[in-house]
């Protein structure tokens, strides 16, 4: 093994991780903008005001069919 691989080997894995970390942003913020827009749409065909959080729409035990509810693991423990 020459000297040169001591240089050569980390400089093409910093910029592998370079053109990674951009690429990855790039993803990311094309995602995130899709969602918007996603949430966007839906918000406009329902005609509210607010978007709602991601919280919210989770059903809460009331909503869930007594026959589809899954027990309690722990029956000392309250559920949220």
């Amino acid at each position: 093994m020459t000297a040169a691989h001591f240089l050569f080997i980390p400089a093409v894995l910093v910029i592998g991780i370079v053109i990674g970390w951009i690429l990855g942003a790039r993803a990311a913020q094309d995602a995130f903008s899709a969602e918007l827009k996603r949430r966007e749409e839906r918000q406009a065909r329902r005609g509210q005001d607010q978007i709602p959080s991601s919280k919210s729409q989770a059903p809460t035990d009331f909503q869930i069919p007594s026959s589809k509810r899954r027990p309690n693991p722990n029956p000392n423990q309250h559920r949220n």
